[in-house]
């Protein structure tokens, strides 16, 4: 394979992240495929039970063992026991990554078995292979052919760089120049006119999809015959979202991969016998490294149901039987959304009740309005799990499938990660669950650099290795995180306090007739920043009269109504100058709100 060019300089946390323990780490990772689930033998008698473990009790970073357990309905009762839909009924323990017999994939309403997602990848692998290529862009669309391009990818070494289905004629030309693309691998989008190469990907449409007929064999034994692969290239290019300048380019290894993939099996109690689904988009971590690689490295089944709503999250609750040439498939214990998912959800009673079969619901990229918690929790019996990570880290932060769970906090610290939180001046901020402070983090799952960008890697980090996240945060003495929101936008500096942004959201969210909400602080010459309230009305809640007075009058009532509640839940001091009522708010491709145009 070509050598890669030098795109970037090693961060500082290369050297330094935990006393250099973080690499020590990732690298026990190297000599195990990063596909390990997909790529192995099922094996149904190394089991004693639905999602049982043969040698893998991993008591970490994390772990709760006291207090902080959680308690009501869903509670553990004994090491990994669960009562109610979804038990686990054998041992919690494992040694790896184990096929499940019987475990598919369903992409674009095709479900494949394991075995015929093999001999594709491998195929798709070949095809790298001979172009002799080392970094391809792909059109990450919801499609087969993206998530094959992956696989080939991981399979061979190649660098994979995902460019957002919606990216306008400028972003993907950034993406593509900035990474240096040697070819697009699957379709290239409509109107490219990037003059890259374009590689197929193998077609699903006519595949012996349990994997049983004539050929597949080759497939199994293309994969054995694949070159080593090389650990110390990037598995990933990733763009930030470009928030505050150019999207930069997250260069992400394979190792940091595995680290965090692995962590979360631990927390979530993720196994071979579980089935995920979620319909987010495939170009980000969330939606690609979680939801795609997640299960093809844990050995776990998969369905991408498309558009993410109420009906389809439902519907994947249900097994599918096989019909004819329909594979059919088993219904999903794990469910993955963003706040805007699971508020659609939460909005369809039906569809919601339909989720009460499920073992794990998370929640990610954004915090979870209270209200949304609650109503699901009516309707399924489950309390949703939260994360926390961004592109650089991955996910570092995550509530434990056994773990407490409340709206708005993202747990503890996953294995092999650490977190502090820091003020301006660099000291150290309590962790007292009221102090705010900047969140930093350390750990195997941090990226190697932006590409081309020594400057900025530089600068994200610490002089003793910590990733600045941007973020602030409050850290409770049982070490569950809260983030209240990005230092830049969500940290009002208010006549001398710091006002995290996210709880006066959270309460306002609370009255009945505010469907949505965004605070921000505004340049004030009194107080420095002055708190205002972007308010969406919820439908039937603010009746307008016009022969008295019309919305003007219900506006300044109902803003009235919300300082007060603000005053009563919160403080004097927190409570909004300003109430803005708008028909919606500026939202980006993963649901959120995009502050800096409200400013």
């Amino acid at each position: 394979m070509t050598a890669f060019p030098d795109t970037g300089a090693t961060p500082p946390a290369a050297a330094a992240n935990d006393g250099g323990a973080g690499r020590a780490s990732a690298s026990a990772h190297q000599s195990e495929p990063l596909l390990a689930g997909l790529l192995a033998t099922p094996s149904p008698d190394t089991t004693d039970g639905p999602g049982a473990r043969t040698g893998r009790d991993c008591i970490g970073t994390g772990e709760r063992t006291g207090p902080g357990d959680r308690e009501g309905p869903g509670a553990r009762t004994g090491p990994g026991d669960r009562e109610g839909p979804g038990a686990r009924t054998g041992p919690e323990e494992r040694t790896g990554p184990q096929a499940s017999a019987g475990q598919s994939v369903t992409v674009e309403g095709i479900t494949l078995s394991y075995k015929a997602v093999r001999a594709l990848g491998a195929n798709a692998a070949q095809t790298l292979i001979a172009a002799r290529v080392n970094r391809v862009a792909v059109h990450a669309d919801p499609s087969w052919s993206t998530v094959l391009a992956v696989i080939g990818s991981v399979l061979t070494g190649v660098t994979v760089v995902p460019v957002p289905a919606d990216a306008g004629p400028g972003e993907r030309r950034h993406i593509l120049t900035d990474s240096q693309a040697m070819a697009w691998f699957g379709a290239a989008p409509p109107q490219d006119d990037s003059g890259l190469p374009v590689l197929p990907t193998p077609p699903v449409v006519g595949t012996d999809r349990d994997g049983d007929g004539d050929g597949d064999g080759d497939g199994d034994e293309r994969i054995v015959e694949l070159p080593p692969v090389d650990t110390a290239y990037p598995a990933f290019i990733l763009y930030t979202s470009g928030t505050t300048g150019l999207p930069k380019g997250v260069q992400l290894s394979r190792s940091a991969v595995a680290a965090g993939l692995d962590a979360l099996a631990d927390a979530w109690e993720w196994t071979a016998d579980d089935v995920l689904a979620h319909g987010l988009p495939l170009f980000h971590v969330h939606g690609l490294i979680l939801g795609v690689l997640g299960p093809l490295r844990i050995g776990s089944g998969l369905i991408h149901v498309g558009k993410a709503t109420g009906p389809a999250y439902a519907n994947a609750a249900k097994t599918v039987a096989a019909q004819g040439d329909s594979l059919g498939r088993p219904a999903a214990t794990m469910f993955f959304g963003v706040p805007t998912i699971w508020s659609r959800i939460a909005a369809e009673p039906e569809a919601a009740r339909a989720l009460r079969t499920a073992r794990l619901l998370v929640s990610g990229s954004a915090a979870l309005p209270a209200p949304v918690f609650e109503r699901i929790h009516d309707l399924t019996g489950h309390e949703i799990c939260e994360r926390y990570g961004m592109t650089e880290t991955l996910i570092t932060v995550a509530t434990r499938a056994n773990g407490r769970r409340r709206a708005g906090y993202v747990g503890v610290p996953i294995q092999g990660v650490r977190t502090r939180l820091r003020d301006e001046a660099g000291r150290e901020v309590p962790h007292d669950g009221e102090s705010v402070g900047d969140l930093q983090v350390t750990g195997p799952t941090l990226f190697d650099g932006y590409v081309g960008r020594a400057d900025a890697t530089a600068e994200a980090f610490t002089a003793d290795g910590w990733f600045k996240t941007g973020d602030v945060a409050t850290i409770d003495p049982d070490g569950t995180h809260r983030i209240v929101g990005r230092a830049s936008v969500d940290l009002i500096k208010s006549g001398g306090f710091r006002i995290g942004a996210g709880e006066i959201e959270s309460v306002l969210l609370g009255h009945p007739a505010v469907a949505e909400c965004a605070v921000i602080g505004r340049p004030d010459p009194d107080l420095g920043q002055r708190i205002v309230a972007f308010v969406v009305s919820s439908d039937g809640q603010r009746q307008c009269d016009d022969a008295t007075g019309g919305h003007d009058v219900d506006d300044r009532a109902l803003a009235g109504e919300l300082t007060d509640l603000v005053v009563r839940e919160l403080s004097m001091h927190k409570r909004p100058r300003e109430v803005v009522f708008v028909d919606s708010l500026p939202r980006n491709e993963m649901g959120k709100v995009q502050k800096t145009r409200l400013a």
